[in-house]
């Protein structure tokens, strides 16, 4: 037998996922890069899925260190202003349909103050008609 000792990592605790802090993501990533290595040399090394090396460097090539850090995708400044554009028009909308509500509750109430009630004289003996 030899005495070469394999590391084992033990993941105990709730959580089922591992947390990544920028840093370390950022540290992955850089050596993946280096000449000479591999994704999946550099994934094995560090513990970690290589697709989800390969997903953190295409984040960290579409938006920085940033994406990287919220693991979410980056939309294009132009896709922005396509959603703020859009978001100001249904505020617009809203403006407008909010208003002719108001119009027609005053109408309805106007309508109700000229129109005279009709009221039973005398309510009907057993409780119905």
């Amino acid at each position: 037998m030899s005495d070469d000792y394999q590391r084992i990592e033990l993941i105990t605790g709730t959580a089922r996922r591992r947390y990544w802090s920028t840093e370390q993501k950022l540290r992955i990533i850089e050596q993946s890069f280096e000449p000479g290595e591999t994704v999946s040399s550099i994934a094995r090394r560090h513990g970690v899925a290589a697709n989800l090396l390969y997903r953190w460097r295409r984040l960290m090539s579409e938006g920085g260190a940033t994406a990287v850090g919220s693991d979410e995708p980056v939309v294009g400044n132009s896709e922005v202003r396509k959603l703020e554009e859009r978001v100001r028009e249904l505020e617009r909308l809203l403006g407008r349909k909010t208003m002719e509500n108001e119009i027609l509750r005053e109408a309805l109430a106007k309508v109700h103050a000229k129109k005279p009630t009709l009221r039973l004289l005398s309510s009907p003996k057993g409780g119905s008609r």
